[in-house]
């Protein structure tokens, strides 16, 4: 990548802003902090944009994975998602500080120190990768709208159309309403499961153990498994989100202490909404492993199937109930409604960041809904509301993000390694970028093996 900072002096306060204004210019710097130094207060303060960036790593595209790699393999996948927490920590730091530092999102910082060639060939990528995203939350929502409510697919699918209108409101009443509401449904989902986890009654021990990896991942199918969980867990447009609200703080950016102290907390609140965003996922398997594994569970690659699932005594045993299927719905429906919010917003960042894209605010909303929901539209009518169909666009859009994700890290990396972007002071540590361009290389070979996998699948 040819990056362009021969002109850039070393202080990142001359890199700040951007030629297209402040990345989300309504909501931007307005969350006022204390002045007060204490600790609590201002975990309090910063507390939020973390939430809204763990929904990605929680949302209806990580559920198939987790459950399924619980019921196929009992617990020996819990290390995957305690590596990929890991990871997840440490590319979200990185995109905050980036925002922070030079005010700029990761695609205003790609628009400005690439070529216009590279910066539109990463533009179009990330528009792809998004509206992959989007395709997995909406049709989750509408699955869980059909499961809880009888709402046919298609009907469901042209329903969250409308949450551009909620977005649109909340924006209008504060970022901090948003914030609240993602907060509030990712307690539902968490709640939920924690619940179901606690009725299955796993072996908690085996459970820890397996946090340790074991070789036998290596092997193919386990491998294979493993990789799709990696592959569901880890979202570009989380690294594009999380540059431009970790903006959203009012503070003196002219203060290096005041900035070291934005740096600091907003690292504080990604890792432990991250951290509940790792507790979730480890939920999902441990309900799969629980619940499924060893009983011959090998249908449940689909929503529809896991809904059954749960309330079939052959399959989940005494604890199979209707309550338990209906609070999986319900969970889903708060994770689709979450990750439309969120993919919306990073939606509208790419389009300023990149393409400098002026136009009104609910323009920008409704087309990047719109460019979301057209193809899950277009299959649902082509296979008549067939819920495999769905599922398989879905797994579709699961191994396009696996393509996608390289062209966010590599930019991220280079920026934040980078001391005439950076300065100095905020340039990434050596063992920062060790461990970035080591997972950066690791990851991209692992998605490079799931795509091989899904195209030698289809022969």
């Amino acid at each position: 990548m040819e990056i362009m900072t021969d002109n850039v002096s070393t202080k990142p306060r001359d890199l700040m802003g951007s030629a297209n204004g402040p990345s989300l210019e309504e909501i931007n710097g307005t969350v006022t902090i204390p002045k007060e130094k204490g600790f609590w207060k201002n975990l309090m303060a910063f507390s939020g944009p973390g939430a809204l960036v763990a929904v990605g790593y929680m949302d209806p595209g990580n559920w198939v994975t987790s459950i399924g790699g619980g019921a196929k393999y009992g617990y020996l996948l819990m290390s995957v998602i305690l590596i990929s927490s890991l990871i997840a920590m440490l590319l979200q730091y990185m995109a905050a500080k980036l925002g922070i530092v030079t005010q700029m999102d990761l695609a205003q910082a790609t628009r400005a120190h690439t070529t216009k060639r590279i910066g539109a060939v990463l533009w179009v990528v990330t528009e792809l990768a998004i509206m992959a995203t989007d395709i997995a939350e909406v049709i989750g929502g509408a699955i869980a709208l059909q499961l809880l409510f009888g709402v046919p697919l298609i009907i469901g699918v042209s329903l969250t159309v409308f949450d551009v209108l909620l977005l649109l409101l909340l924006t209008k009443l504060g970022f901090r309403k948003i914030e609240a509401i993602v907060i509030c449904l990712i307690a539902v989902i968490l709640v939920v499961f924690a619940y179901e986890v606690i009725i299955a009654q796993p072996d908690m021990g085996a459970a820890v153990a397996n946090f340790v990896p074991r070789t036998e991942i290596m092997h193919s199918g386990q491998l294979t498994m493993a990789l799709g969980i990696v592959g569901a867990t880890v979202m570009p447009h989380n690294l594009y989100l999380h540059s431009s609200i970790s903006q959203t703080r009012k503070f003196n950016r002219e203060d290096p202490s005041e900035m070291a102290r934005a740096v600091k907390f907003t690292t504080w609140d990604s890792n432990i909404q991250l951290f509940g965003a790792f507790v979730i996922n480890c939920l999902l398997l441990l309900l799969g492993a629980a619940m499924f594994f060893g009983k011959g569970a090998d249908q449940l690659g689909t929503f529809g199937n896991l809904y059954a699932a749960l309330q079939d005594n052959k399959l989940a045993g005494a604890v199979a109930s209707p309550l338990l299927s209906t609070l999986f719905a319900v969970a889903l429906l708060a994770s689709g409604q979450n990750s439309t919010i969120t993919g919306t917003l990073t939606g509208q960042i790419t389009m300023e960041g990149f393409i400098n894209l002026k136009v009104p605010l609910w323009v920008r909303r409704l087309l990047t809904r719109l460019i979301a929901v057209a193809p899950v539209i277009i299959v649902t009518i082509w296979f008549g509301g067939d819920e495999t169909a769905l599922d398989n666009l879905l797994v579709n859009s699961q191994v396009f993000l696996s393509i996608a994700l390289p062209f966010s890290m590599i930019p991220l990396t280079v920026f934040t390694s980078s001391k005439k972007i950076m300065g100095e002071r905020w340039v990434n540590k050596p063992w920062v970028t060790i461990a970035a361009w080591t997972c950066t290389v690791v990851l991209t070979i692992l998605n490079c093996q799931i795509v091989w996998e899904s195209i030698r699948g289809l022969f």
